[in-house]
């Protein structure tokens, strides 16, 4: 069983998580973002990064915000990128967990003998095309673009910042699946306990960390739009 410690941090976590999403929509009504699709960006963030996401905005991309210097942008296109992948594990996770079923088709059994190897593989799929549909909207209409222009050129942008921003995050998940649960849980944890979810925000913030650098070179180089 988890011990009902874990159970009331992480409730906390994700309790102050689902306020600051609903904080940042309510700011979103209040103040439309240029950028449509940042309108989804801020508070899908806001479900991992809490408080820091709001400080951030208000700081450097609000009605109200400072003129942001470059390192400002490149967190912007990072956290653009990780709102796709916050999306994608949200339906992933839960699916993968009420609907079980659904591995087969990402490699349980046949190429995987561990669920989790599965759970990610159709998390990474779901997460690529989600992040190119995000950057799709933000690249085309900025470079006025056809959809086929503007599909390749999202494409290009994507598939490094996603697979960047996965490696942080998977990395952070394996420990916390083969190490952290089963010395500190003492169970199974998989996305019906908070644990879990809990788990996943802290995942998530070290996915920005390994994405952020590959956003700078991605944003310099101009294969990536500013934010």
């Amino acid at each position: 069983m988890i011990p009902p410690w874990a159970e009331a941090i992480a409730s906390s976590l994700l309790l102050l998580g689902v306020t600051c999403a609903i904080y940042m929509v309510w700011e979103m009504v209040r103040h439309p973002p240029q950028m449509a699709v940042m309108r989804y960006v801020w508070p899908l963030c806001a479900l991992f990064s809490g408080p820091l996401l709001i400080w951030f905005y208000r700081r450097y991309a609000g009605p109200h915000a400072d003129d942001a210097p470059f390192a400002a942008k490149v967190a912007k296109g990072t956290l653009h990128c990780g709102a796709g992948c916050a999306l994608a594990d949200l339906i992933c996770e839960n699916l993968a967990h009420y609907v079980p079923g659904v591995l087969a088709y990402f490699g349980l059994g046949t190429i995987f003998s561990t669920e989790i190897f599965a759970v990610w593989t159709m998390d990474y799929v779901f997460a690529l095309l989600t992040g190119i549909v995000f950057q799709y909207f933000a690249i085309a209409p900025m470079r006025d673009l056809s959809v086929g222009e503007g599909v390749m050129a999202a494409a290009k942008a994507d598939v490094l910042s996603l697979t960047s921003w996965q490696v942080g995050m998977y990395g952070s998940m394996g420990l916390a699946h083969f190490i952290l649960f089963p010395a500190f849980v003492g169970d199974k944890v998989d996305a019906g306990s908070p644990v879990f979810w809990a788990a996943m925000q802290m995942a998530m913030l070290a996915g920005f960390a390994s994405a952020y650098f590959p956003n700078w070179f991605l944003i310099r180089s101009g294969l990536k739009e500013e934010m």
